[in-house]
Parts: structure tokens; C-alpha cells; sequence
């Protein structure tokens, strides 16, 4: 399994303080000016060598990068008020739906992300670390979605513009040198979004998230251009 090779000592010095709360904070559909924008590491030294760290970093660099990025546009990001691992059924519910097994989400009734811990582990020994790289940075872009209010009326435009955003945060993660890509690490990635695929392209449907197709093109157009590119199109 290839990995990125981490290179952030101080994770709780970049890490940003979760405060409580119970709805998300919408600032008027404004948008941060991200121009491929990058997390810079302090002092290197090895984390994320196992899932355990890796959630951890993935989550803690991410939601950085979003309050970087916020602030440089002259606004205050909300960092999530909860991050929650669960198992099958065993899930927080969201606005009086349970969750689900095999799942991740970002809820807006309450601004917390939760995750089947089973699910994701298993992802990330069978197509590698890239899985949390992936979903992690994905449902976080949904709570930027809800602070932003920005989002497309269509699920699908919800998703892929999620899609979208992780890709910018990994790649600024990664051009910060937060994250160092290893080869394989590509293919990794790309794997774990046409997993998560649709099997057609029905934009109308409630749940839709994409084609493989399309979720790996928004995800490199995020990366490579950076979360200023991710608007609903």
C-alpha cells in the first residue's frame, strides 16, 4: 500500500479549537479567495503511519486549511463542533434521520461530521490511506457548503462540488509540503472515487453523487487548480 509521507510535527499547533454549537454559521454566500492556496509545515517528523493517525491528520490539516483560507478572504471559519467514529447502526442521528452503516456525513443540525470507523478502515486496508484522504476532506467540504451557503439546489451539485473541495484542500496540503505524495498515491486516489461512484448519470435523483467519471474530474480540477475553481456548474 502506498502512503503519503507525512512531514508535520506539530499537528496540535496547526490544529484549530473545536467549538460547540448547534447550527452552522452562513455568511452571506461569500466565497474565500483561494488561488491554489497551500498549509505549510513547521518542524518534520513522521505521523499518520496507521488509520488511527491518519483520520487524525486528515481532519486536523484540513480543517486548517479551511480556516487559512478563510481568514485570507476576510472571514472566520467554524471549525466542526464534533467529529464522530461509529459502528453500523450504532451512529448520532441528523435531523431525526438515523444514521447509517457503510457511511460518512457532515450533518447540519448540530455542524459535526460522523463516520462508520468499520467502513473506513476497511476502505483504507484494501485501497489505501487514500480513502481518508478522500472522505474526510469530502464531508468537511460539505460544512464549508453550509458556513458558505453556496451549494447547488441538486445533490449531485452538492457532491461534486465536495469532491471538488477536497481535491484543493490535498493538493495545498501537498504544495505546502503538510502531505508529501509518494508515487502510487494517484492511483489511489482515483480508485477510491470510482468506488464511490454512480452507476449512470441521473442528476435528478436525491442521493446522486456522480460518476466515477465525474467525481475524479472535479477532484483533479480541485487539486490542481485549487477550491476558487470548485463553484456548482
Amino acid at each position: 500500500m502506498s502512503s503519503f509521507r507525512r512531514v508535520v510535527l506539530a499537528l496540535l499547533l496547526l490544529a484549530v479549537t473545536v467549538s460547540c454549537g448547534s447550527e452552522p454559521t452562513e455568511t452571506g454566500g461569500e466565497r474565500p479567495g483561494d488561488d491554489r492556496g497551500s498549509v505549510e509545515a513547521t518542524t518534520p517528523a513522521p505521523l499518520g503511519q496507521d488509520f488511527e493517525s491518519d483520520v487524525s491528520l486528515a481532519k486536523g490539516l484540513a480543517e486548517q486549511y479551511w480556516k487559512q483560507t478563510f481568514a485570507a478572504a476576510g472571514l472566520s471559519y467554524r471549525p466542526i463542533s464534533a467529529f464522530i467514529p461509529y459502528t453500523g447502526q450504532n451512529g448520532p442521528a441528523c435531523g431525526g434521520q438515523p444514521a447509517v452503516p457503510d457511511n460518512a456525513f457532515y450533518c447540519p443540525f448540530g455542524h459535526f461530521v460522523a463516520y462508520d470507523e468499520n467502513w473506513m478502515r476497511d476502505l483504507y486496508d484494501r485501497m489505501g490511506d487514500g480513502s481518508v484522504y478522500v472522505i474526510i476532506p469530502h464531508e468537511l467540504g460539505h460544512a464549508v457548503q453550509a458556513q458558505l451557503n453556496n451549494a447547488g439546489g441538486l445533490s449531485i451539485q452538492r457532491e461534486l462540488q465536495a469532491d471538488c473541495y477536497a481535491g484543493g484542500t490535498l493538493g495545498a496540503l501537498v504544495r505546502g509540503n503538510a502531505l508529501q505524495a509518494e508515487p502510487g498515491d494517484k492511483d489511489e486516489l482515483l480508485l477510491n472515487l470510482a468506488a464511490a461512484g454512480d452507476p449512470t448519470d441521473d442528476w435528478l435523483r436525491p442521493d446522486a453523487h456522480g460518476t466515477a467519471q465525474q467525481r475524479q474530474q472535479v477532484f483533479a480540477r480541485g487539486y490542481n487548480e485549487g477550491t476558487s475553481s470548485c463553484e456548482t456548474r
